[in-house]
C-alpha cells in the first residue's frame, strides 16, 4: 500500500495543501460576525432613512398645508367683510325703505318674497329678519332662529356701534332639519335722517356653507379642516369618517378635553405644527372682524393621519427596502471576495508540482481532496473518464465515474474503512469504456481528512473479450439451431444450424419477432411475458409438408436472468418436433386466412358485409376450449392460452377461404360459416373434431352450432348459439349441439 512506501511522506505537508482555499474556524468567525454586523448595520440604516423621509414628508405636507390655511383665513376674513358689505345692501334696499314707510301686509309680503328669493339663491344666507325700533321681532323668511328680543347692549344708547357698521356675532348654533348648524348673524341699524331708529335688520350666515365655498382652496377635499373657537370648542369640521381617537366627533366638543396636549400648543401659539402619534397637526388662528368691538377670533385646524403619510411613502420605502437589500448582498459579496481573495494569496505559495509529477505514465491519476472533488489529473484520466481535462479540476468523484448514490456510498465506507478500493467501473452510461479503478489514501496532513489517489487503467478490450467468451459459452451450450438473442428477441449469435435453417448468411440484423411472423410475431409479448415469469417458452413453429408426413419444429426460448433480476438474453433453440402419433391422414399445412379477428365489432363488419344470400344460408360455431374438466390439471393461465394457440393455428390450416375466425375470449372462438347450412356445418364440425383429436387437442372440446334467421342481429345470432353450446356440453358422445338450426313453419 501507499503508505508501505517511505518516499512518499516527504510530500504529505504539500498534498495537504492541495484543498486549495481552506476556512478555518477562525475565519468562518471572523466572516460570520463582519456579515451579522452588516446586516444590522443595514437594518438600522434602512429604519432611519425610512423614519427621516416619512418625517420630512410630514413636514413637506404641513409646511403645504400651513400655506393652504393662511390661504383660507384670508378668505374666510374677506367672505365675513364681504357680508358686511351685503347686510348693508339689505338695509338700504328700496323694498325695505317702502315697507318702512308704508308698513302695509302687501309691502311685507313683497318684502318677504323679494327676501326668500335670495335665501335660495345665496348658499350661505340662512335667513333675513326684521325687528323693531325696541328690539322686538317683525318677520322675517321661513327659518329655525330664535324669535325672541335683540340684546339690550346692541340696542340705543348703550351700543358702540352705529350709523353705516355692522355688528357681526360670534359663532352659534342652530338646529336645522335635525343637524346643528354653525352660524353668525349681522346686525345692521335702520337710521332715520334725524339719526333716530327705524328697527334692525339681521341676517343669518352658514360656516359651513362658507367654508364648502372657499374649500377649492384647499389641497384635497377628503382632508379635515377644524374651526375652533378661543375656549377649544368645535364649531366646523366634524366629520362622518372614522375620526382620531382623540379629537372631538361632535360640533360643540371641546378639544382641551379631549387632546389637552394639542390645545396647550395651540393656546401658546396663534400657529404652528404639531406631531402627534396619529397625525401630524397644523393650526391657524384667524381674526373674522378687523374692529376691536366685535373681535372675533378662530382657530383653523386641519391634520393627516401618519398611516396616510407612511401609505405615500411606501412606494419610496419599497425602493429603499430593495436598494438596501442589494447593498447588503453586494457588501457581503465583497466581504466574501476580500477574505477568499487572502485564502487565494496565502494558498498560492504552496505547489502541487510533484503531485503533478505523479501523474507523468501511461496510467490515468487523479487527485481528490477530503470533499471528494478532483483537485488534479493527468490527461490520461481525462481521456478514460471522457471529461476534457481543463473541466475535470474540482468535478467531483461521483460524478466524474458514473456512480449511483448506493454504489458510491458503498465505496467511500469501504475507503474509510480499509485505506483503499479496488473494482470495476463501467462508465457505459456516457459510451465510455470499462476502467478497473484503485483508490488508495494520501498519507495523514496534520489537519483535515486525507486525499484519495485514484489510478484508472482502461479494460475495455479485456472487459469484451471476456463477455465474448461468455457470450460463445452461452451458445455453444446447445447441440440444436441456437440463436442468442437480447431480451428484446434481437439477434446477437446464432450457430451454424440456425443460420442454415433460417438462410441468415451471417446477417445479425435480424430478431425472432421478424424471422417467424406467422409464428411468434403477434404474440411476442405475451411470450416475452412469459420468459420474465417461468423463465422459459416452447411452442411448436414453422409447420410445413414434407413428403408424406406434416412436420413442426419445437422451438425452446430460455431466458438468462442478470444480477439485477432482469432477463438481459434470450437462448433460442429450435429442434424437431415430435409426431402426434394419431394424425395419419394428408393435410395442407399452409393456412387458407393469415389473420384472426380480435373484436367483435370487425365480426360484425365482416357479417354485415356478407351478400343476403350468403348470410341467409349461413351457420355460426362457437367453439369452446376451456371446460371444467380441463382445468384441474392446467397449471395456469398461460397452458390455457398456449392450446388455444394451437387450436386457432389448426383452425387456420384447415378451414375453407371465406369463412371467418374471431378469438373472442381467452377458452373461447367463434366461425363464421357463410353459405353453410346446418348439415354442412355440422360435418365441418366433425371433421374439425377429428383433426384435433388427431393432433391432440380435441380433448374436452365442446361446439355448438346455430342457424341464420332472417331478421337476426349478430348478437342474437351469438345467442342462439351459445344455447346451442349448452346443449353440446350436456351431450358426452360427441360434445357438438346445434339450436335454431332449421327454420320455424
Amino acid at each position: 500500500m501507499l503508505k508501505n512506501n517511505p518516499s512518499t511522506y516527504p510530500l504529505a505537508p504539500l498534498l495537504s495543501l492541495t484543498q486549495g482555499i481552506h476556512w478555518s474556524h477562525q475565519r468562518l468567525l471572523a466572516v460570520a460576525s463582519q456579515l451579522s454586523m452588516l446586516v444590522i448595520g443595514m437594518i438600522i440604516l434602512t429604519n432611519l432613512i425610512i423614519t427621516l423621509g416619512e418625517r420630512r414628508l410630514q413636514e413637506e405636507w404641513a409646511t403645504q398645508r400651513y400655506s393652504e390655511l393662511q390661504t383660507i383665513g384670508t378668505l374666510i376674513t374677506d367672505k365675513v367683510s364681504f357680508q358686511q358689505f351685503r347686510t348693508q345692501i339689505f338695509a338700504n334696499g328700496e323694498l325695505l325703505k317702502q315697507y318702512l314707510s308704508n308698513p302695509t301686509a302687501k309691502q311685507q309680503l313683497k318684502l318677504q318674497e323679494a327676501w326668500l328669493d335670495l335665501v335660495k339663491h345665496i348658499p350661505e344666507l340662512l335667513g333675513i329678519a326684521l325687528y323693531d325700533p325696541q328690539g322686538n321681532y317683525k318677520f322675517s323668511t321661513p327659518s329655525n332662529f330664535s324669535k325672541d328680543a335683540l340684546p339690550p347692549t346692541l340696542l340705543g344708547a348703550s351700543r358702540n356701534m352705529g350709523g353705516k357698521e355692522v355688528y357681526t356675532s360670534p359663532l352659534e348654533f342652530v338646529p336645522i332639519e335635525g343637524m346643528l348648524e354653525p352660524y353668525m348673524y349681522q346686525m345692521a341699524w335702520l337710521e332715520k335722517p334725524d339719526q333716530s331708529s327705524m328697527g334692525y335688520l339681521v341676517t343669518y350666515n352658514s360656516m359651513v356653507q362658507m367654508l364648502e365655498a372657499i374649500k377649492p382652496a384647499f389641497s384635497s377635499n377628503k382632508s379635515p379642516m377644524l374651526v375652533l373657537d378661543t375656549q377649544g370648542l368645535l364649531y366646523a369640521g366634524a366629520s362622518d369618517l372614522a375620526p382620531l381617537s382623540n379629537m372631538p366627533e361632535t360640533l360643540g366638543a371641546s378639544l382641551r378635553q379631549s387632546y389637552p396636549a394639542l390645545w396647550r400648543d395651540m393656546s401658546m401659539s396663534n400657529f404652528g405644527q404639531f406631531h402627534g402619534e396619529e397625525a401630524t397637526f397644523v393650526y391657524l388662528k384667524i381674526e373674522l372682524t378687523a374692529q376691536p368691538e366685535t373681535r372675533r377670533e378662530y382657530f383653523l385646524l386641519s391634520y393627516v393621519r401618519n398611516s396616510d403619510i407612511a401609505a405615500r411613502f411606501s412606494q419610496w420605502q419599497n425602493i429603499v427596502i430593495v436598494a438596501s437589500l442589494i447593498l447588503t448582498v453586494l457588501a457581503a459579496w465583497v466581504v466574501l471576495l476580500s477574505h477568499m481573495y487572502r485564502l487565494q494569496q496565502r494558498s498560492r505559495q504552496y505547489s502541487i508540482d510533484v503531485a503533478n509529477g505523479l501523474f507523468n505514465s501511461d496510467i490515468g491519476f487523479m487527485m481528490v481532496n477530503e470533499n471528494a472533488r478532483v483537485i488534479s489529473a493527468n490527461t490520461k484520466a481525462a481521456e478514460a473518464t471522457l471529461v476534457p481535462l481543463d473541466e475535470l479540476t474540482d468535478r467531483s468523484l461521483q460524478r466524474t465515474l458514473c456512480l449511483d448514490d448506493r454504489t458510491y456510498a458503498e465505496l467511500m465506507e469501504q475507503v474509510h474503512k480499509t485505506g483503499q478500493w479496488s473494482g470495476e467501473i463501467s462508465l457505459e452510461s456516457i459510451n465510455g469504456p470499462t476502467l478497473r479503478v484503485h483508490i488508495r489514501q494520501a498519507p495523514r496532513a496534520s489537519r483535515g481528512s486525507p486525499h484519495l489517489l485514484i489510478t484508472l487503467e482502461d479494460i475495455s478490450e479485456l472487459v469484451s473479450s471476456k463477455e465474448q467468451a461468455f457470450l460463445s459459452e452461452l451458445l455453444c451450450d446447445s447441440t440444436v439451431a441456437t440463436a442468442l438473442t437480447d431480451a428484446n428477441g434481437k439477434l446477437i449469435k446464432i450457430n451454424p444450424v440456425f443460420d442454415a435453417l433460417m438462410q441468415l448468411n451471417g446477417d445479425l440484423n435480424q430478431d425472432l419477432a421478424s424471422l417467424l411472423a406467422n409464428d411468434l410475431g403477434n404474440q411476442w409479448q405475451r411470450i416475452s411475458a412469459q420468459i420474465a415469469m417461468q423463465g422459459q417458452w416452447q411452442g411448436q413453429i414453422l409447420c410445413s409438408p414434407k413428403q408424406a408426413h406434416s412436420n413442426c419444429l419445437q422451438a425452446t426460448l430460455k431466458g438468462h436472468v442478470a444480477a439485477d433480476g432482469e432477463i438481459d438474453y434470450i437462448v433460442c433453440t429450435l429442434e424437431q418436433a415430435a409426431e402426434r402419433g394419431r394424425g395419419t391422414e394428408k393435410r395442407s399445412l399452409v393456412p387458407h386466412r393469415s389473420t384472426i379477428l380480435l373484436s367483435l365489432v370487425d365480426l360484425e363488419r365482416y357479417f354485415n358485409s356478407l351478400p343476403p344470400p350468403s348470410r341467409l344460408s349461413s351457420s355460426l360455431m362457437l367453439m369452446d376450449i376451456n371446460p371444467e374438466g380441463l382445468l384441474s390439471h392446467m397449471s395456469d393461465i398461460d397452458q390455457l392460452s398456449n392450446r388455444q394457440q394451437e387450436v386457432e393455428v389448426q383452425l387456420l390450416l384447415e378451414i375453407p377461404a371465406n369463412y371467418q375466425i374471431l378469438h373472442w375470449q381467452l377458452g373461447k372462438l367463434i366461425v363464421m360459416l357463410p353459405d353453410t347450412d346446418a348439415t354442412h356445418a355440422h360435418n365441418f364440425a366433425l371433421n374439425m373434431m377429428e383433426k384435433l383429436n388427431g393432433n391432440g387437442l380435441g380433448e374436452g372440446i365442446s361446439i355448438g352450432i346455430a342457424g341464420y334467421q332472417e331478421g337476426q342481429t349478430l348478437e342474437q345470432y351469438l345467442n342462439n348459439a351459445e344455447v346451442a353450446l349448452k346443449r353440446a356440453k350436456q351431450n358426452n358422445d360427441q360434445n357438438i349441439g346445434q339450436a335454431f338450426t332449421r327454420h320455424q313453419s
